[in-house]
């Protein structure tokens, strides 16, 4: 081979080539470069141009030379170019097909012959032969020649035993042929070369792949006679090879652990099975008896994923076997087991199989086996699946009715026999009979009504609207009623209860019933039903396809069962009040969708929506729903008498004093029915009142916002919600956790696995618990803390009286002994103290249950809060314009400010931030605001005063910049709009000066004070930013306070207060709003007097280098810059010569460096004055000097120590010359040193060293180098010191 390496070596520079490849062109040969390269993109580039390139010019020695170049490339050392080298090929081969397959096989054994090949290299030409014969298959003409077909197998059998490199990927390369080939070709050039491979498929999964495949594309040839002779039987799965097959799938599984998929022999298995009638006995023996009993692992895991891909190929009757079998069971175990933190779970990968199966499947009879068969597999009743399993989606409507009759079926009638019900190894211990049975069925029920209402939360699913209203009915039933005698006009009693409800699974479904209302409320119309709308048009939401809202539809269901009572019986029955109430809200909503009619309203609908939901929520607590109901009756009458009256009396003023009533009465509604946590209610709570808005009072609005005064905690409001938490607080935090429950479950599925366990619920609700716990032991021993004396002492006294009672405290007369008490009284000593300690151990967990309580109590009225805040956000932006606005600003200021000093736990965070955000998003970054102040003008001056004044007195700059913001707002409300004109100049100056309720002159006295106490105080929580913001806003007021900033450049009391002075000037003169209000001579004297406070700010800096001086002179030079270029362009009459004198001094106070921001200021304002900066001109720097540096910096290099020690050390120098003197071996390392030497007693004249002694750092780096000297003559020296012994 290296002889043929010369040979073409010598041809490539032999001078004979004409104007070789490598001469002639760059272009040509950098393909091969990029061919090489990582990126893919670059790879299939260099590919597509070679070809093209080959292609437009055809010349044969380009077209050799590219062979070459490619055949030597699939053997590349970089790994990412063989695939590379290896595609081209391929694509030229196919490009060119005059070219023999042959001949290019033929070069490929020749050049990485394995024979000949160095044995470093042997690893290269192995992948060299594989990616070759990959190129032969990608060409696409191999099976147009059979001997090439032939060359290859035989070429990757050869590679087939160097597994440590290649692993299966000659096998595989074979198996890809033989899908290429025809069955004519492979019986009379094959299949003889593959005869040993074929025999021995049962020893790797490769192998069995490669027969299995034949099998498949040559059954003529393969027949049962030839498998006889080859394998000894006619079939592949029989009895005999059950074994064998269970070796390779173990095999097999090992293989793809990490990959995590199903190897594709053992589906093509299971295939085969069915094709040769022995499923049975291959999914019974090879799969339940052979892989299952193997340890939980890869074996059961590939079990299970066999289970999955095979839904699709097997019948009706197979799959019904198989979703009731031991995998099944399994596979429930490890769902259950996997919930635990870091365990491999399998459940995603199952939920793929079962959605491509059931989305590919239109045979609804399969759908239903599927879904009943992973349905029944549960855990003590509870099924493993979660129950908002998204598959479900993509059912067929038949097979969706048919699963969601059996799911109501299992509710009704539990058939726990029927199920595929397991428990884990712990539960097996604590099972308990009759009280297991109840429990599963409980479960079972739990998991059905989740179930049903996922189906209509998932807007995936195709349900129509009657499956929608049954599922609705449905739970609505059994969540208040039960079936006394079957009615055709009430489906739901034609069935009656085999194990009666109890309260737990009552509690779930009317949970289950106000979240599946919540989504029915957000439940878009149906498509069908909205055919004739425009394409674009956004469908209502909530309503059915002829417009009446879902809830109506439930109230009128609700209708019929309470007029019914022979047939349904309700589980909390009406008294003759409650009963009058819903009729009279009945007759309400009617009278209401009456008017609708004629002309329909968002205030309408709202209404409807109340009155619907309150109704809904009166099965569930109608005792505190009761006033609430007649309440709201009152109130949307007298809203309606209003509102015709106001039709027919246009001014109706002797109504106006009646008007408020119904609203705060509707407000007060409102908020009673948000103390109840149902997200349901707060959305329709919201809803109703942005229809209501426009009437709403200040009395009305006064309500709301003392329910958020900070200082009325622990009065009215904490009241309100702690007597509805007494009565209700259980149910409806369910309730409302439900709601969540549900939205959280329409986004991710998955994640409803963890009720599978009821242990593991209970250790979840255990953690809670603990948790709680935990914070309450916290407390509990802060509080001992305090009064641990008094709680130690009084348990104290009582112990002392136990024991002085039983005569068993010791006492310094008697000198008595535990030992005198006989056994009687021992024992009634225990009893004492075991009662004693009984006592405190309650009251001890009294305390916490009190605090627990509190605590309680505090989340629900912050959460209280936080929905009250709705309103407040709905009012803001709704009716911006109103003048009732402008008495929120003070409560929301008490919010936050309250909120920043108080504790911050993450309910106490949202509240705030929500605050925060509807004061400065939604109400004082309005556009729209109060334009009609009219007789309030004293009132809001007096306000913006109070405002200002707390700005000032506030620690926190955050807070104070809120209520700066509020102040600003207040000044803009004042100000209001400028009178609409025609836009010229002097209109737009008229504009400018328009300040419109506003007195200018208290305004712009306040906002000086406020100037000076910034400019003056040492602590002050105003800001710079606070004032340019007013500058910006209002340009008028920023003209009053400008001589005010003027006077602080020098007056200020610190430095920095100085500098901000400048920036507030420089940001009002750069005003162009200001620059037009002091046009001519004002803003002329303006200059002359900036500029004098200028020049007098820079004589009062002296020779300093502090960072706080020179960032002051920073911002006076950029005020400079500007005065002075300003000056200059308009050509104002401002001395300026003062200036530029203090500037020119100021480089001798401040040393300026080379570069940075101050000193470009400074030369940039010079640069005005005709001053440049001077140029510095570059010295070379003495290299005399840089050499003593750099010896002074050695001469320190070892620490003291090291150099007292090699001091003290005389013998090593003598030492060292006489052994390289004497020791012939070493004597040229011996003059070497010498010259060293030589080189530093030069080197130490040269820097007029004086002593004969070397430095110490020298005397250790030479004693250094004697050492390594020394080390390296040992061996000679020990020669010589043998020599002299012998």
């Amino acid at each position: 081979m290296s002889v043929e390496m010369v040979e073409v070596s010598v041809k490539a520079t032999a001078p004979a080539r004409p104007a070789g490849v490598l001469q002639q062109n760059r272009v040509f040969l950098d393909f091969f470069w990029d061919l090489a390269k990582p990126d893919q993109e670059v790879r299939l580039k260099a590919i597509e141009d070679l070809i093209k390139y080959l292609k437009t010019n055809n010349k044969a020695d380009e077209l050799e030379y590219t062979f070459k170049r490619l055949v030597d490339g699939l053997a590349h050392i970089r790994e990412a170019a063989r695939p590379g080298f290896s595609l081209a090929l391929g694509q030229v081969l196919s490009a060119f097909e005059d070219i023999s397959l042959q001949t290019v096989l033929n070069r490929i054994k020749e050049k990485h012959n394995l024979q000949t090949v160095k044995k470093k290299l042997v690893r290269s030409a192995l992948f060299g032969n594989l990616f070759g014969v990959l190129a032969l298959h990608q060409s696409g003409r191999i099976s147009t020649e059979p001997q090439v077909v032939l060359g290859c197998v035989q070429l990757l059998q050869s590679l087939s035993q160097h597994r440590q490199h290649l692993k299966d990927l000659p096998t595989k390369t074979m198996t890809d042929i033989l899908n290429e080939i025809s069955e004519e070709v492979f019986e009379e050039v094959l299949l003889s070369a593959l005869q040993t491979d074929l025999a021995s498929a049962f020893s790797t999964p490769e192998q069995l792949q490669l027969l299995l495949v034949a099998l498949q594309r040559f059954p003529q040839t393969l027949k049962p006679k030839k498998l006889k002779k080859l394998l000894g039987s006619t079939t592949i799965i029989n009895a005999d090879n059950i074994p064998k097959l269970m070796e390779v799938m173990k095999m097999a599984a090992q293989s793809v652990k990490k990959e995590c998929v199903l190897p594709a022999v053992v589906l093509d298995l299971l295939k085969l099975s069915l094709k040769e009638d022995s499923f049975q006995l291959f999914w019974n023996n090879a799969i339940i008896n052979g892989m299952l009993k193997e340890q939980p692992g890869p074996a059961h895991y590939l079990s299970f994923r066999l289970l999955g891909s095979a839904l699709p190929f097997l019948s009706l009757a197979q799959l019904k076997e198989v979703l009731s079998g031991e995998v099944m069971t399994l596979y429930g175990e490890h769902v259950v087991s996997a919930q635990k933190p870091d365990r491999f779970k399998l459940a995603p990968e199952m939920d793929t199989y079962v959605s491509d199966f059931l989305q590919a499947c239109q045979d609804p009879d399969k759908q239903l086996a599927v879904m009943v068969g992973f349905s029944s597999l549960t855990n003590q009743g509870y099924p493993v699946v979660p129950s908002v399993w998204r598959v479900v989606q993509h059912l067929q409507p038949v097979a969706l009715q048919r699963y969601v009759d059996w799911l109501k079926k299992m509710f009704v009638q539990p058939e726990l026999d029927k199920l595929l019900d397991f428990s884990t190894r712990k539960q097996k211990d604590n099972q308990e009979g009759k009280e297991q049975k109840e429990n599963s069925i409980f479960r079972l029920r739990k998991w059905t009504v989740a179930r049903l209402s996922s189906i209509i939360d998932n807007h995936q699913v195709k349900r129509q609207e009657d499956l929608i209203m049954d599922l609705a009915r449905f739970v609505f039933f059994h969540a208040f009623f039960s079936a006394k005698k079957a009615s055709a006009d009430i489906p739901e009693t034609t069935e009656k209860l085999s194990v009666p409800l109890d309260d737990r699974t009552r509690g779930v479904l009317i949970n289950s019933f106000f979240g599946l209302l919540l989504s029915m409320h957000h439940l878009p119309q149906t498509e069908d039903s909205s055919e004739d709308a425009a394409v674009n048009q956004k469908r209502p939401l909530g309503v059915t396809a002829d417009g009446t809202m879902w809830i109506y539809h439930l109230v009128q269901y609700a209708q019929v069962l309470l007029s019914q009572p022979k047939h349904a019986q309700s589980s909390k029955p009406f008294s003759p009040e409650q009963r009058q109430a819903w009729d009279s809200m009945l007759e309400s909503v009617s009278n209401l969708k009456k008017k609708a009619k004629k002309g329909p309203t968002a205030e309408n609908t709202a209404f409807q929506q109340l009155f619907l939901l309150v109704g809904m929520h009166f099965f569930k607590a109608p005792e505190e729903l009761l006033d609430i109901m007649k309440d709201l009756q009152s109130c949307v009458d007298k809203a309606q008498e209003k509102k015709a009256k106001k039709k027919r009396k246009k001014t109706a003023v002797s109504e106006q004093g009646e008007e408020p009533e119904w609203v705060e009465v509707m407000v007060d509604i409102l908020l009673s029915l948000l103390s109840q946590p149902s997200r349901h209610i707060r959305q329709v709570c919201k809803t109703v009142f942005s229809s209501i808005c426009p009437s709403v009072t200040a009395a009305a609005l006064t309500a709301i916002l003392d329910v958020l005064d900070p200082e009325k905690d622990e009065e009215d409001s904490a009241v309100v919600v702690t007597d509805d938490n007494k009565t209700q607080k259980k149910p409806d935090e369910e309730d409302d956790e439900d709601d969540e429950e549900m939205e959280d479950e329409k986004s991710d599925g998955s994640d409803d696995e963890e009720d599978n366990d009821d242990e593991e619920e209970d250790d979840e609700d255990g953690d809670d618990d603990d948790e709680d716990g935990d914070d309450d032991e916290a407390m509990e021993e802060e509080e001992e803390a305090m009064e641990e004396g008094e709680v130690d002492q009084s348990f104290r006294l009582e112990l002392m009286k136990v024991l002085q009672q039983q005569n068993a405290l010791a006492t310094e007369e008697d000198g008595s002994d535990d030992e005198d008490l006989d056994d009687e009284a021992m024992m009634e000593l225990d009893k004492s103290l075991a009662a004693l300690f009984s006592e405190q151990k309650k009251k001890t967990q009294a305390k916490k249950d009190e605090k627990t309580k509190i605590q309680k109590e505090k989340t629900l009225v912050r959460d209280f809060k936080i929905k009250v805040l709705d309103l407040v956000e709905v009012f803001v932006a709704r009716q911006a314009g109103s003048p009732l606005v402008l008495g929120l600003v003070e409560p929301l200021l008490n919010i936050i400010d309250r909120g920043m000093s108080s504790d911050s736990d993450q309910q106490e965070q949202d509240f705030l931030r929500r605050a925060a955000d509807i004061f400065r998003n939604q109400l004082c970054r309005s556009k729209v605001y109060c334009r009609t102040v009219g007789d309030r003008q004293g009132e809001l001056h007096d306000l913006l005063d109070k405002l200002m004044t707390k700005t000032q007195k506030l620690s926190d700059s955050s807070v104070s910049l809120y209520y700066f913001s509020a102040s600003l707002y207040v000044v803009k409300v004042l100000r209001g709009a400028p009178p609409a004109e025609t836009k010229d100049d002097k209109a737009e100056a008229i504009d400018l000066r328009f300040m419109g309720n506003l007195d200018v002159d208290r305004v712009s006295a306040v906002f000086r004070e406020a100037l000076s106490s910034f400019l003056s105080k040492r602590k002050s929580p105003l800001t710079t930013q606070m004032f340019t913001d007013l500058f910006n806003r209002f340009p008028v007021l920023c003209v009053n306070l400008l001589d005010a900033a003027t006077q602080h450049i020098t007056s200020a009391v610190r430095v920095h207060q100085q500098g901000q002075a400048c920036v507030l000037v420089l940001r009002a003169m750069q005003s162009r709003d200001v620059q037009q209000l002091l046009s001519g001579a004002p803003w002329t004297e303006l200059c002359v007097k900036v500029t004098g406070q200028l020049a007098t700010s820079l004589q009062q800096v002296g020779e300093t280098e502090s960072k706080v001086i020179k960032e002051k002179v920073l911002k006076t030079l950029e005020l400079c810059q500007f005065l002075v270029k300003h000056v200059h362009q308009q050509k104002l009459s401002v001395d300026l010569e003062p200036l530029k004198k203090v500037l020119q001094s100021l480089t001798s106070v401040i040393t300026f460096k080379k570069t940075g921001k101050l000193e470009d200021t400074y030369w940039a304002v010079m640069k005005h004055f005709g001053v440049t900066k001077p140029k510095v001109e570059k010295t070379k720097p003495d290299k005399n000097a840089e050499q003593q540096q750099v010896s002074k910096k050695k001469k320190g290099f070892l620490p003291e120590t090291k150099k007292r020690k090699k001091r003290k050390n005389p013998v090593l120098e003598p030492a060292g010359e006489k052994l390289t003197s004497t020791d012939k071996p070493g004597a040229d390392k011996g003059q070497a040193k010498k010259k060293h030497d030589k080189k530093t007693k030069q080197k130490r004249q040269a820097d007029g060293a004086t002593a004969s002694q070397p430095s110490p750092a020298k005397k250790s780096k030479t004693m250094s180098e004697n050492k390594q000297a020394k080390k390296k003559k040992k061996k000679p020296k020990q020669k010589k010191e043998g020599g002299g012994k012998m």
